[in-house]
């Protein structure tokens, strides 16, 4: 049917209109099904990933195949983190710098742990050693990006011929896995492992109600909107200039939120009366359009026909590095990040980093925040993990393991 099927690309204004409309509807059914509510389920994860199926349903009726123009899905998770950072303080930052050393030496350790799962799992169907990493970190940790970066040379010079096809197939396996699992993730340690926000945090509901009572007027927008955009322009800047001198593949995103962490800790200290949009109802709209639409776009884009001519050993595999990753989050990422309301809601995370991507993590950990209650810190420090850090160690990792 493939090689028959009529195909059409969505050019990228239809595409986001298209996300936007998925969005919503996530929404909409989210407040009428009880259960994507008690499990904090992302809307934009409910909307994307009933609109691929739909779309699967028609390639396999019609022989029509739909795809989509993302290029503004891409700066809609530029402009994501760099609200991210615009919104950030290093004060509250530096109060969490233990968390933020303990989440990276957990992840150091789940890096290798999920490449040992992948082996012990090619070993079991027969498929070559090299198998294994595309069915660990290199696809799973690093996604579609790190699968299409690596499964040219693990085909080419570790006798895994299929080395993309399987990689771009866990991977997004794995997204689907972290959408779901995350939200649930978090409400088991908040509710029967007593995580509750302490007295410091807001009530649970109140950051949802303050966000939609809360006013938002147009130049509040447009001075979240200038910031952002300054902190996007100088990130190009510093990741242009990062890309010419080294040779770092940093994402982009990166450095826009560390721009925007900078601005956000020097313009108000050097120009005390400017109104700077920290913590406004008009950055949190900015930064909620963003993160909705790009993750809407992500999930209705799969193309899940190819996820069916997936063999049974990759369904495996992948089934049981979720499992790996749950009780990995339960017993040694919770525990050591502190046990509390932040612990629980970086776990939430923990699993877009660990069998998704960054947005799916913060799309997790949104989710949970917004029915339980804030938890700022942890959208600056699983970022600068997940983004900054993991690519890193997964770099070695990978390597190591190949060489054998």
């Amino acid at each position: 049917m493939t090689e028959s099927a009529t195909r059409f690309i969505a050019p990228d204004f239809l595409a986001v209109t298209t996300g936007i409309v998925v969005y919503l509807f996530g929404v909409a059914l989210t407040q009428r099904v009880g259960f994507l509510r008690n499990f904090n389920i992302p809307e934009p994860v409910t909307g994307g990933f009933l609109a691929a199926i739909a779309i699967w349903l028609i390639y396999l009726i019609f022989g029509f195949e739909l795809g989509f123009d993302l290029s503004t899905r891409d700066r809609l998770l530029v402009i994501f983190f760099a609200t991210v950072g615009v919104n950030a303080k290093l004060s509250a930052l530096a109060a969490g710098g233990r968390v933020l050393l303990v989440l990276c030496l957990v992840t150091i350790v789940y890096v290798f742990v999920q490449n040992g799962v992948g082996r012990a799992g090619a070993a079991l169907f027969d498929l070559p050693a090299a198998a294994g990493v595309m069915m660990g970190s290199v696809a799973l940790v690093g996604g579609h990006g790190t699968t299409i970066a690596w499964a040219p040379i693990i085909a080419t010079q570790y006798n895994f011929p299929a080395a993309m096809e399987t990689g771009v197939a866990v991977a997004t396996l794995g997204l689907i896995v972290a959408s779901v699992l995350g939200g649930p993730i978090s409400k088991f340690l908040i509710e029967k492992k007593g995580a509750w926000p302490g007295p410091a945090d807001v009530a649970p509901g109140e950051v949802a109600a303050q966000a939609d009572t809360a006013p938002i007027d147009k130049m509040g927008v447009m001075r979240a909107m200038l910031a952002v955009n300054v902190a996007v322009v100088l990130g190009y800047l510093v990741h242009d200039w990062i890309t010419t001198v080294s040779t770092i593949k940093l994402p982009l995103f990166v450095p826009c939120l560390i721009m925007g962490i900078v601005l956000s800790n020097t313009v108000p200290l050097i120009f005390p009366r400017i109104p700077w949009p920290a913590g406004t109802a008009s950055l949190d709209l900015i930064s909620g359009y963003a993160l909705s639409v790009f993750l809407a776009m992500s999930l209705m884009s799969m193309q899940l026909w190819t996820l069916a001519q997936v063999a049974g050993p990759l369904l495996i595999v992948v089934a049981v590095q979720a499992l790996v990753a749950t009780a990995y989050i339960l017993l040694v990422v919770f525990p050591a990040l502190g046990r509390n309301y932040q612990a629980a809601v970086l776990s939430g995370g923990f699993t877009g980093l660990s069998l998704g991507a960054t947005p799916t993590a913060i799309a997790n950990m949104t989710a949970t925040t917004k029915h339980y209650g804030p938890s700022p810190n942890a959208f600056i420090i699983l970022p600068l993990v997940s983004a900054f850090f993991v690519d890193l160690v997964n770099v070695a990792a990978i390597t190591w393991f190949l060489s054998f």
